[in-house]
């Protein structure tokens, strides 16, 4: 899948201006194809209190996307632009898919992926961007793998 530079930019715009607390958002494109061309930021309304499997965690270490935010992008699965790509930060510097991150976006039952969309995470820091990873669900390894690599940025 292609992530257009402008794409990138926004997307680290949102981890930057979220920071130290993780963001969240997703991508949306056509249907067919491996396109996205439009960013949706949404609201990281993670609370430790409530959170059903990080009771020790807070918004700078996880994310939780927003009810209504998460109900949007439900409905928008059925749309001509639906969502393609999930999207979160670590500040940490990191772009790795957590064990946290693969709970939250693996299916309860454990058939594959919770939404049919790939997974990107940018690692920023304090002083910049690092890194991003797009992850895909890989049936042979019933789990999400690194598909690409972006470079980062002074953002």
């Amino acid at each position: 899948m292609h992530i257009p530079e402008e794409i990138l930019t926004e997307i680290y715009g949102h981890a930057r201006s979220e920071f130290p607390n993780e963001c969240c958002g997703w991508l949306t494109g056509p249907k067919e194809g491996e396109k996205v061309d439009s960013v949706r930021r949404a609201i990281n309304a993670y609370e430790p209190d409530s959170h059903p499997t990080a009771h020790d965690r807070t918004a700078e270490t996880a994310y939780v996307i927003d009810g209504s935010d998460l109900l949007e992008l439900n409905r928008a699965l059925d749309g001509d632009e639906p969502p393609r790509v999930i999207y979160h930060s670590h500040p940490n510097g990191r772009a790795y898919f957590s064990e946290t991150d693969r709970r939250v976006a693996t299916d309860p039952w454990g058939d594959g992926p919770a939404y049919p969309v790939k997974q990107l995470v940018v690692g920023i820091d304090a002083n910049r961007v690092v890194e991003a990873r797009l992850f895909e669900w890989d049936d042979s390894v019933k789990g999400f793998v690194a598909i690409s690599e972006f470079g980062g940025a002074e953002i």
